[in-house]
């Protein structure tokens, strides 16, 4: 029954677009990857601009792994705050929580989340992961230019195209597999805690 919930949601998420370890054209062309493929090889940046392997961070412990637009994203400081009212049973359950941004290790310094969490925050200021994820995707011109109306910087490909990510969440175990995804297109719609709570539960419960 949980397969089939989770199939599901995965066909409602996820439309027909271009494959992983692209870029995407539009936000709804993005293709995350699925549950039982491992997490893909790829070196992030800690705030103070340290390399740091996604492989060896996973292997420690089981991770919530939350893809975000940046901290100047109101969307993704609400959930944010919905997920530090779980945030101490997460960790009971044994996970831990890791964020990235395709913003610099400079912007996640200055750009602190307003919430207190036990957050480690990464930057994917190269886009490798949104990109092996499944879940970058080309900002058009139109909207990057109302967030240079608003003074947002978002960080660009080697084209010089602004890239963002699909917000996105991913369970991932201790082996590198991926036991729950959920990604929307739509920047403003984000998963309950309670649902996240609720799949951690489960999968933590099977280990």
């Amino acid at each position: 029954m949980r397969q089939k919930f989770f199939f599901i949601l995965l066909c409602i998420l996820l439309p027909l677009g271009v494959s992983a370890k692209q870029l995407a054209p539009e936000a709804n062309s993005v293709t995350p990857l699925l549950n039982g493929m491992k997490v893909p090889a790829v070196t992030l940046q800690f705030p103070d601009g340290s390399p740091v392997s996604l492989n060896a961070l996973t292997m420690n412990k089981p991770a919530i792994i939350l893809f975000y637009r940046g901290g100047w994203c109101p969307y993704c400081n609400r959930q944010f705050g919905e997920l530090q009212t779980i945030e101490d049973q997460l960790l009971e359950l044994g996970y831990q929580i890791l964020a990235i941004s395709p913003q610099t290790p400079a912007a996640l310094q200055s750009q602190e989340l307003e919430t207190e969490m036990k957050v480690q925050q990464l930057s994917d200021v190269k886009l490798d992961a949104l990109r092996e994820f499944g879940i970058g995707f080309y900002v058009d011109d139109a909207t990057a230019k109302k967030y240079d109306d608003y003074n947002i910087e978002l960080t660009k490909d080697n084209t010089g195209t602004p890239v963002l990510p699909a917000p996105g969440i991913f369970i991932v175990n201790q082996q590198g597999l991926i036991e729950f995804t959920y990604v929307n297109p739509d920047f403003k719609v984000r998963p309950s805690a309670k649902l996240i709570l609720s799949v951690a539960e489960v999968l933590a419960s099977e280990r």
